[in-house]
């Protein structure tokens, strides 16, 4: 049967509040850490040696409109061969579809990264004045499921709600009669329609299904590659941005992180989960990417894996800039406008040369494809081998003027749309919070919800501190013991390139956890300053029983009761294999 039509669904009473969301799940690979698809080599106009900070961790960005509904751009994440990607979300009736880019969220988390610096201030004169030291500071950018049925029952009816095809994806929505039997019917539909969800467990969506969600699932378009996947829109409607991470466990590994960004009038604050503030002394100032991710991860376990650390929260207008500013769009609208007529040979120039930055966009491959000389010119040209190095296949006539207007077509309506659409939602007086944990399977009972709170300040990403290296004849400057005043006012004391202080049970990553509402600055759980104030006196006070004695090393590095700052494990070693999101209506 065809039906169309929409359902607002009814949620378990969790928090009551009656929901309205969409959940992603990763179907193919799922045993698989994500990395950049090889199929094409990199040479020249696509290369791209940028590194963002915590690139491995699962991204999702929710914009809350002035008529209460919600946009979400939900990041995916697949390895493996194009024909056995599928990505499924129960959704409430029939969501807009669109894709974004990942290049635009790379751009909005490079511009949020949270950064450590540290201001060097030298007292007195060392034994050498530091020359065969290295530099000191540095910065970095930085419920369960419902069982199965146990009565037999007809088999649900599926009925197509949607469906249709988007940038590199196409999509179904469907609704299915409620039953035990529910989920296996809507996986079996899909499997039938050639959509590879075989390896996923359909009482996982049951309890979705139940509540009357309906179901999404995409999978790549014919001929298209695993590595032209992009960013997925989603357009719900009224609701609070939450994300439905139970179904995750089946395919989580151990500490994956949710990196998310909630845009509304105000704060968003997680309205069910703890409110995380970290131990700045715990983080290694010397080298902040070194454990930051590690310290995050502490807290949230201290809060039983169910708490978030707000990293950023202010206007969101200074971002859209960073994201695709003004400049480049008018440099990508004069060079469209162009006249290339007889200057073909010019436009390739143009491009591999001064347009290079359009080349880290999503979708350029496909574009620039249209670009490839004929068969005549090259004799067996490869579609990787052009992408591989287009600007090697430049020579006169190798182009017609019909390739470059479809070329200029193709960047200005799949192409530079995204990058615009994300400025935009950063735009018009909107409000940013940018919030991050890292959960592991046995955690993820409690789907998270977001909630606004206008009685919150502002909170920055950037954050100083000051370090006084005290000199002396006895000391080279690398080896010189310091003091480090923190922005919360403690003082930490070191020696050389070694942060005296890691996390333990004695030294917790969290200062203050708090349970936060839509009002006030909420109520704290848990209150672990004045353990911290006494943890970092007492360490202070061997380190300076420590210089007072001469016993140090020719490298600087101390050993106090067994802990030490080095040999943490890389910042953004993680990964969430699938997306949820939901969205959760107001009563």
């Amino acid at each position: 049967m065809i039906s169309s039509g929409t359902s607002l669904a009814q949620s378990p009473s969790m928090i009551m509040k009656r929901t309205v969301f969409g959940a992603g799940l990763a179907l193919a690979s799922l045993c698989s850490l994500y990395t950049p698809s090889s199929a094409r080599a990199c040479g020249g106009f696509f290369c791209n040696n940028s590194q963002p900070v915590n690139q491995a961790a699962e991204r999702i960005v929710f914009s809350t409109d002035d008529d209460g509904s919600v946009t979400a751009i939900v990041e995916v994440r697949y390895q493996g061969e194009a024909e056995d990607f599928a990505w499924m979300l129960p959704v409430a009736g029939t969501p807009e579809v669109g894709v974004s880019s990942t290049a635009a969220l790379d751009r909005l988390q490079r511009a949020t990264n949270p950064q450590y610096r540290l201001t060097t201030v030298v007292e007195g004169e060392c034994d050498d004045d530091g020359s065969r030291g290295g530099l000191f500071g540095n910065t970095a950018d930085s419920a369960g499921s419902a069982p199965p049925g146990s009565e037999p029952s007809p088999e649900p009816e599926v009925n197509v709600l949607d469906a249709g095809t988007v940038g590199p994806y196409d999509y179904v929505t469907i609704s299915v009669e409620s039953g035990p039997d529910s989920a296996a019917a809507a996986l079996e539909w899909l499997r039938e329609q050639g959509f590879d969800v075989d390896d996923f467990g359909g009482d996982l969506l049951r309890e979705y299904l139940d509540s009357g969600m309906n179901l999404i699932a995409f999978r790549l378009t014919k001929g298209a590659d695993a590595g032209e996947i992009r960013p997925v829109v989603l357009g719900f409607g009224q609701g609070l941005p939450a994300i439905p991470i139970r179904p995750t466990a089946v395919a989580a590994n151990e500490d994956m992180g949710v990196l998310v960004w909630v845009l509304g009038e105000s704060r968003a604050v997680p309205a069910n989960y703890r409110a995380l503030e970290l131990n700045e002394a715990a983080i290694n100032w010397l080298s902040p990417g070194s454990n930051y991710n590690d310290v995050v991860t502490r807290a949230a376990n201290e809060a039983g894996g169910q708490g978030f650390v707000t990293e950023l929260a202010g206007e969101a207008s200074p971002l859209a800039e960073r994201i695709f500013s003004a400049s480049e769009n008018e440099q990508w609208l004069a060079f469209r406008d162009e006249d290339w007529t007889g200057r073909e040979d010019a436009f390739l120039q143009r491009l591999f040369n001064n347009e290079r930055w359009l080349s880290q966009l999503d979708g350029m491959q496909d574009a620039i494809l249209l670009l490839k000389p004929s068969e005549e010119i090259f004799p067996g040209l490869s579609d990787d081998e052009f992408i591989s190095c287009p600007n090697c296949y430049i020579r006169e006539g190798a182009i017609s003027l019909a390739q470059i207007q479809a070329f200029l077509a193709e960047v200005d309506s799949e192409v530079i749309p995204p990058m615009r659409e994300l400025r935009g939602m950063f735009t018009g007086g909107r409000y940013v919070t940018r919030l991050y944990t890292t959960m592991s399977p046995h955690e993820m009972t409690v789907d998270p919800v977001f909630d606004f709170n206008a009685d919150l300040e502002d909170y920055s990403n950037l954050h100083v501190a000051t370090r006084v290296i005290e000199c002396s004849p006895r000391y080279r400057q690398f080896e010189a013991p310091w003091r480090v005043e923190l922005t919360g006012g403690d003082v930490v004391r070191g020696v050389g390139n070694t942060w005296p202080l890691t996390t333990s049970d004695d030294f917790p990553a969290t200062s203050v956890v708090r349970r936060i509402g839509n009002a006030g600055e909420g109520a704290i759980i848990s209150d672990n300053r004045d353990a911290i104030e006494g943890a970092i006196a007492a360490r202070n006070d061997e380190i300076d029983a420590m210089v007072a004695s001469g016993d140090i090393d020719g490298d600087g590095e101390i050993e106090i009761s067994g802990c030490s700052a080095a040999g943490n494990a890389p910042f953004g070693a993680f990964f969430l294999m699938g997306t949820l999101v939901f969205l959760r209506r107001r009563k």
